[in-house]
């Protein structure tokens, strides 16, 4: 698996990964009915480092990097990632997430910080937390998942 900058070529596979997990509503608090072009330019937005991982000459998933913050807590980093649906469980996530942990220090961001996990998304607090994440908050009642009712959105947070 090769992770590199994302290009302007990129957009429609990015989409093709962003769609489903946008219109499923499940694990991010996007509109579910999000238009392709809102969506590309929340994920392209310019203040984002955008990345790809690339498995087998295919976009297998996508993360931005940014500061969480402006001012005081712009030494804080914050990233999405999203895998698409035929990648999961192949540490495609994994593997952004260790590329992202480096990128940010490298930027001199010296902590990362994950704003809204979905505390229901189960795989994705456990491997978070395998990254080396601690839960640091929870806001109880959210995030209204669109089959269990309102759940409980996490912070996570990990020095770097």
């Amino acid at each position: 698996m090769i992770i590199r900058p994302a290009n302007s070529e990129d957009a429609e596979p990015v989409w093709r990964i962003l769609e489903p997990v946008i219109r499923a509503g499940e694990t991010y608090p996007l509109p579910r009915d999000m238009s392709r072009d809102a969506a590309l330019a929340y994920w392209l937005a310019p203040h984002h480092a955008v990345f790809v991982a690339v498995e087998a000459g295919a976009i297998a998933g996508t993360y931005y990097l940014r500061a969480n913050n402006a001012g005081g807590g712009a030494h804080v980093a914050n990233c999405g990632y999203m895998v698409a649906g035929g990648a999961t469980g192949r540490g495609v996530a994994r593997a952004m997430c260790a590329h992202s942990l480096a990128r940010a220090k490298e930027r001199g961001f010296r902590a990362m910080q994950f704003n809204f996990v979905i505390a229901s998304n189960e795989r994705a607090v456990r491997l978070w937390q395998a990254m080396g994440f601690s839960i640091v908050g929870r806001l109880p009642g959210a995030f209204a998942h669109p089959a269990h009712g309102d759940v409980d959105a996490l912070v996570m947070w990990r020095a770097l």
